[in-house]
């Protein structure tokens, strides 16, 4: 199956992209308004010719989905489902052993993230879903992928220095090697099916720039003539940082979490205990009010209006009114999805089963494409 038309990548191994991150694999502030001001013109195109991208996306099987994955990504996924765009949607299971000792039950949990996408509205008819471990030629990428970045250019990525320090903290053993190519690995997903368009925030433009700096130097070692991988574009999407109902950051592992899944009890249990402050005026101010500014985003997503708006119509009702609020939004918003959810469970096991497998056979199909013309490329077919 041929790629979506994408721009030619440029021929010097050099050459800046448009979004180049600092030493430090932190982008300047101009770098991440470059970013911003292409992701609009991007807006634009997909609203104009949607054909024309090819997406990757996805993420670690680690537990059940919760309300932050759905608001930061699944929910934009789905939107571009539904605007024509090609997606290929990556259960990323070989990345659960990046930081763990042991996978766990992944194939529960592999079942329990599908079932969650199907009940947020992803289409397996219109999304390529596929796990890491079931295409073969994807991970081949990585090796000669490897021998295009330096060691300094790993250890530079954001990731790759926040596993470093979170480990030294813990005293656990030391970074593993699948971690520390984590980068590269993203790399080979990304490109194997010739995606030029990657849906991220803002924090994680300098991962992408691997993935763009492997494409770029990969066409002007082997394919100068006629560049073979595109350079993908950051599709710069809100992503909100939602936070549990203690405050933090939603986490499974916090015990802070409500998951897709969660039952109507459930949600309004969830609701009930979130932290609030003392103040009887509802304002939109995350900085001063992280935990109201919370509510009325969960709020105003399900609702289909604006934190601000949301937090005008409350007005001087309190925190008691707000979280009554949220908590009808929550409810009406997840009740179709919960109907879904329980719809895709009763068909049991094997709907499942086959649902991944014709996801993993198309994603073969490309990735076996690919692997054979990089060989090609590299002349290394004997």
């Amino acid at each position: 199956m041929n790629p979506p038309t994408v721009t030619p990548a440029p021929t010097e191994p050099a050459a800046p992209s448009p979004s180049v991150a600092t030493t430090d694999g932190v982008y300047s502030t101009e770098s991440v308004r470059t970013a911003r001001e292409r992701s609009a013109v991007l807006e634009q195109q997909i609203a104009a010719d949607p054909s024309r991208f090819r997406v990757l996306t996805g993420e670690r099987p680690t537990g059940a989905l919760h309300l932050g994955h759905l608001i930061g990504t699944v929910d934009n996924r789905v939107r571009l489902q539904a605007q024509g765009v090609e997606i290929f949607l990556i259960v990323a299971d070989y990345q659960v052993i990046t930081d763990r000792d042991v996978a766990g039950d992944l194939p529960a949990v592999v079942r329990e993230v599908l079932l969650d996408y199907l009940a947020a509205g992803i289409d397996p008819e219109a999304t390529t879903i596929f796990t890491h471990s079931a295409v073969p030629a994807l991970n081949q990428l990585l090796l000669p992928f490897l021998s295009l970045v330096t060691v300094a250019e790993l250890e530079r990525n954001p990731t790759v220095k926040a596993e470093t320090a979170a480990a030294e903290k813990r005293g656990r053993r030391g970074m593993s090697g699948l971690m520390f190519t984590y980068p590269v690995h993203q790399a080979a997903d990304i490109l194997f099916c010739h995606a030029n368009l990657v849906p991220v925030g803002q924090d994680q433009l300098p991962h992408l720039e691997i993935t763009r700096t492997v494409a770029r130097r990969f066409n002007y070692r082997y394919a100068a003539d006629r560049p073979y991988f595109p350079e993908p574009d950051a599709l710069i999407v809100p992503a909100p940082t939602i936070l549990g109902n203690d405050g933090a950051k939603m986490s499974k592992s916090a015990g802070n979490a409500l998951e897709i899944r969660a039952s109507e009890d459930e949600t309004v249990a969830f609701v009930k205990k979130a932290k609030t402050d003392s103040e009887r005026h509802i304002t939109y101010e995350p900085d001063r009010r992280p935990e109201i500014a919370n509510l009325l985003t969960i709020g105003a997503h399900f609702a289909g209006t604006t934190p601000e708006a949301l937090a005008e119509s409350v007005g001087t009702a309190g925190a008691g009114r707000l979280k009554q609020v949220v908590t009808e939004a929550l409810v009406e918003g997840l009740r179709p999805m919960r109907a879904r959810r329980a719809e895709a469970a009763a068909h049991g096991p094997e709907y499942l089963h086959d649902l991944l497998a014709r996801g993993n056979a198309r994603a073969n199909e490309i990735a076996d494409s690919t692997l054979d013309d990089v060989r090609d490329l590299m002349r290394m077919t004997y």
